[in-house]
């Protein structure tokens, strides 16, 4: 793995300990985040049949149809707003959305107004799984040991949707995820090789213990 430049590092509050080091850092692409998060499309779908069945109604009433223009220009209008608030809140949520990839954790940093950093070390991390969309971008969920619980709407929306027993972290929304979810496992996996050599080696001061194979031997 190519570690990248850590002199300054987006979304974390201070620079990386030593021995830590950069590998990833991103953050969700607005417009898919507004469509499958705050699911823009299908608000946007029930406005329509609103506002068409409002039109239904003034065709088949008796009243003149200039009567119903100003009700369904301001029905219309009201429907504008509400889209436009759900997009420029995904617009915000991106922009103050940070993903990052280190040698020892993934941090998701998140907030509009209050920001809020989550960090998950690799030890906390049992599996991780990409999901990829048709807009070329996905989400990367990450499934934490039992010990470790946050609250589903603490990690809203950068949360796995409809797993509310035991959340799941989500890298929501991101570019290039085959490539980010390489960095991931690649990062895991010599994590727990790291973990495995350390567990291996005897404490200072103590003789290795022979192995099974080593034993038989001198039996002989």
């Amino acid at each position: 793995m190519r570690a990248v430049d850590n002199s300054v590092v987006d979304g974390l509050p201070g620079p990386l300990p030593a021995g830590e080091y950069l590998l990833w850092k991103g953050a969700p692409e607005w417009r898919p985040l507004a469509r499958r998060a705050f699911h823009t499309s299908t608000v946007a779908i029930y406005f329509g049949i609103l506002l068409l069945w409002r039109v239904c109604l003034a065709l088949g009433s008796d009243a003149p149809l200039r009567s119903a223009a100003v009700p369904l220009a301001l029905m219309t209008l009201l429907f504008a707003v509400g889209l436009g608030i759900l997009h420029l809140l995904a617009w915000l949520t991106a922009r103050t959305t940070r993903y990052i990839i280190t040698s020892r954790r993934v941090v998701v940093r998140s907030g509009i107004v209050l920001g809020i950093t989550f960090n998950f070390p690799f030890r906390q991390i049992e599996s991780a799984g990409i999901d990829m969309h048709r807009d070329t971008t996905g989400d990367i969920a990450i499934k934490l040991d039992h010990a470790t619980r946050i609250a589903w709407l603490h990690l809203w929306p950068n949360v796995r949707p409809w797993v509310l027993g035991h959340p799941e972290p989500m890298l929501r929304c991101v570019v290039e995820p085959p490539r980010v979810a390489k960095i991931l496992a690649q990062a895991l996996a010599a994590s727990m090789r790291a973990e495995a050599r350390i567990a291996s080696t005897p404490p200072p001061g103590t003789e290795p213990m022979p192995s099974p194979r080593y034993l038989a031997m001198l039996e002989h």
